[in-house]
């Protein structure tokens, strides 16, 4: 019981230290003169995949074993699929959950055709374009990086290299276009900073600590629900592989799950889906690279169907963004890709 008690603490001390974090990393991005879409592509995302990062790095670096090195691979194909399913499938659902709030507050007047919650698009042409061309990024980087988990070559290591390039690329071009968006959109006031509520302008050491702390918080909060789920998996019957490819996966991408919630409920949907496409492009270079250069790259068929299943949720995902249609109701059918990789677990470790 003491396991599933502290679980739930792990889970709520996560909550509200990501709530502090999204209210400073805005003000951290207008400090630093970010585009507003890069707070959530490159500021949020980086402060919450970094940990990640580091699990990945320390795993493949120290462990004994090709097995314990493994952990830091697995890691490293787990994340972009809790991202692509689990993260975009809760955005939906908690767009869906608000949309249908607002309307019960707020009828729709008589005559006015009536339209479920879930079929209004998430923002307009631009919008669509914009989420489009994270997943058009994402897309081929972690095809390249599947497919050289089934081939063994002798400077297979060097290619670790091109992953760092890639984001770097990436970063420089999310920079530049966020603040050529920027400049047409339109100004939104921000939250007083949560340690300084009384400042209409907090002081610049009050947004790094702030930052700095929460990220802490919510670094040691993840690590510690991830040892109580290693812990619940097998008194629940489950074994130590499938805990790692189904439960961890969700367990460290709890971050990016909860700022997508937060600024959800704020009404900050563009900040919400931008935090989880940059933290997806960082999990599939950053750790891909480290990989890369650290082990042999080599795929099982958990490992192999955890790829498939990604690019299967991001290939969806894409048609439908360039499509203009993108729904709550849409975006949370993504959740259904992680189901289909559960089922699909059973005879592949059976």
């Amino acid at each position: 019981m003491i396991h599933f008690v502290l679980l739930i603490v792990c889970a709520g001390a996560i909550y509200l230290s990501c709530e502090w974090f999204v209210n400073a990393v805005e003000w951290l991005g207008e400090r630093l003169k970010v585009g507003k879409m890069a707070v959530g592509t490159i500021l949020a995302a980086f402060g919450t995949a970094l940990p990640e990062s580091v699990v990945t790095l320390v795993a493949v670096t120290t462990g004994a074993t090709d097995e314990a090195k493994q952990i830091g691979v697995g890691a490293a194909m787990g994340g972009p699929l809790a991202l692509a399913t689990i993260a975009y499938g809760v955005t939906g659902v908690m767009l869906l959950l608000k949309r249908r709030r607002e309307r019960l507050r707020v009828p729709a007047p008589t005559g006015t055709p009536q339209n479920g919650p879930g079929d209004e698009t998430l923002g307009n042409a631009k919008d669509m374009e914009r989420l489009a061309k994270d997943q058009k990024w994402f897309l081929p980087i972690f095809f390249l990086k599947v497919a050289l988990g089934l081939v063994a070559f002798a400077f297979k290591p060097a290619l670790g290299v091109l992953f760092f390039a890639a984001y770097a690329v990436y970063f420089w071009r999310e920079i530049r276009s966020s603040r050529a968006d920027d400049d047409t959109d339109e100004d939104e006031e921000l939250e007083p900073l949560k340690l300084q509520p009384k400042a209409a302008s907090p002081a610049t050491w009050a947004v790094a600590v702030q930052t700095l702390a929460t990220l802490v918080v919510i670094f040691i909060a993840a690590h510690f629900f991830v040892k109580q789920l290693d812990v619940i998996g097998p008194m629940l019957g489950l074994s130590a592989t499938v805990t790692a490819l189904l439960l961890s996966p969700i367990a460290t991408e709890l971050p990016e799950i909860m700022n997508a919630v937060i600024w959800v409920r704020q009404g900050k949907t563009k900040l919400a889906l931008a935090n989880i496409s940059g933290s997806m492009m960082i999990q599939a270079t950053v750790p891909s690279g480290i990989g890369l250069i650290f082990t042999s790259w080599h795929f099982d068929g958990p490992l192999l169907w955890s790829g498939i299943v990604t690019i299967a949720a991001i290939t969806y995902l894409l048609l439908t963004m360039r499509a203009h249609r993108l729904t709550p109701a849409r975006l949370a059918v993504a959740a259904g890709f992680y189901a289909v990789f559960a089922i699909g677990l059973v005879p592949i470790l059976g």
